[in-house]
């Protein structure tokens, strides 16, 4: 398996409908999410690009799944999003810090599909993710 690879005019895969470009594209570029359900929006749509360093950068340093080794967490990051294909995000709830999402995901052919509720914490002006509680496989 290889990450996905999509143009700027190809629909985003985080399924909000929109293309890429007018979607996930302006945040993976530096731009700032406008609320916690962007911000998970891009994130997944980063894991399914391999977008290591975005992942990276919008984790909260204080959150359950940030590392100090950077060199060891982009491997690890990188490791994922090469075996594992990313089918379809479901956006279920937003409110305030929080987003329960469905994330359709399959690896060697096996599905490892989870629900979570994931928690966004500011940081420096800028959404991160905090910590996620999954639901159920």
């Amino acid at each position: 398996m290889s990450p996905l690879k999509i143009t700027p005019a190809d629909p985003c895969p985080c399924g909000s409908g929109l293309v890429y470009k007018n979607c996930c594209q302006p945040l993976h570029k530096g731009g700032k999410a406008p609320s916690p359900e962007a911000l998970m929006r891009s994130r997944y749509t980063a894991y399914a690009l391999n977008l290591a360093d975005y992942i990276m950068k919008t984790t909260h340093p204080d959150g359950e799944h940030y590392q100090p080794d950077k060199a060891a967490w982009k491997r690890d990051i990188d490791v994922f999003c090469k075996n594992t294909t990313f089918a379809r995000l479901q956006i279920l709830s937003a409110a305030d810090d929080k987003v329960m999402f469905r994330a359709t995901l399959f690896a060697a052919a096996r599905d490892v599909s989870f629900t979570e509720i994931s928690t966004f914490r500011q940081h420096n002006g800028h959404w991160k993710y905090f910590s996620g509680a999954p639901l159920e496989r």
